[in-house]
C-alpha cells in the first residue's frame, strides 16, 4: 500500500487564484498532495465555487459578525476539525484574518501563507499598493510559514517582480499574481519535504 498523500486544508476570503493554482498543481503533478476541504469566512467567496467544483468539500467559519477579528473558540473548533480530517498543511490563500493560537499550537510550522510582497517590506493589506507609494523599484511575493504577527514568519521562497515605469496598482498586482501561481504550489512541495 503506498504513502497516503499529503493532506491540505485551504482557507481563503476572495477569489481563490491561489487555491485553483494548487489544484494545477496536484493535476500535472507538481505538487504531491491532496486538498481534503477548502474554508472561507466569505460565504459569498469564489473559493468555495472553485473547490465545489472539483468535488473539493467546503466549509464556513464563522467569525460571529466580526469585520477582521478571527474569534479564538472558532480557531479551535477548527484546529479539532482539522486535526480529526488528519491535516498536514493549512494553507492560507487571500484569508484575511490573522491566525492565533490555537490554531498555531496545534500546527506548528505547518501553515503557510503566501503575500504580495518581499517581506519584510510591506506587509500587511494591500502591499502591492504599498510599494508603488514607496517608489520601490522591485517587489514581488513571499511564502512563508505562519507566526503569531502579521506576515512576520520565517519565508519558504520568495519571487521577484520588477515595478515598471507607468505601472498602476492592479497591472503591478496582476504581474505579482502571476508569480504567487507559480511560487505557491512549489513553496508548498518543498514545506512538505520537511514535515
Amino acid at each position: 500500500m503506498g504513502r497516503m498523500k499529503t493532506r491540505l486544508a485551504v482557507l481563503g476570503s476572495g477569489s481563490g487564484s491561489n487555491c485553483q493554482s494548487i489544484f494545477n498543481a496536484i493535476d500535472d503533478g507538481r505538487l504531491d498532495a491532496e486538498v481534503v476541504i477548502v474554508l472561507s469566512d466569505n460565504p459569498e467567496a469564489f473559493i468555495l465555487k472553485r473547490a465545489a467544483q472539483r468535488g473539493v468539500p467546503t466549509g464556513i467559519l464563522d467569525c460571529h459578525g466580526f469585520k477582521n477579528k478571527f474569534p479564538e473558540e472558532e480557531q479551535s473548533a477548527l484546529a479539532e476539525r482539522l486535526k480529526e480530517m488528519q491535516v498536514d498543511l493549512i494553507c492560507l490563500a487571500g484569508f484575511m484574518r490573522l491566525v492565533k493560537q490555537p490554531l498555531l499550537d496545534v500546527f506548528p510550522r505547518r501553515i503557510l501563507n503566501i503575500h504580495p510582497a518581499l517581506l519584510p517590506k510591506f506587509p500587511g493589506v494591500e502591499a502591492w499598493k504599498q510599494a508603488l507609494e514607496a517608489g520601490a523599484e522591485q517587489t514581488g511575493c513571499t511564502v512563508h510559514y505562519v507566526d503569531a504577527g502579521m506576515d512576520t514568519g520565517e519565508i519558504i521562497m520568495q519571487a521577484y517582480v520588477p515595478v515598471l515605469a507607468g505601472d498602476t496598482p492592479e497591472t503591478l498586482h496582476a504581474r505579482i499574481q502571476v508569480q504567487e501561481h507559480i511560487l505557491y504550489p512549489a513553496a508548498i512541495q518543498s514545506a512538505l519535504s520537511r514535515l
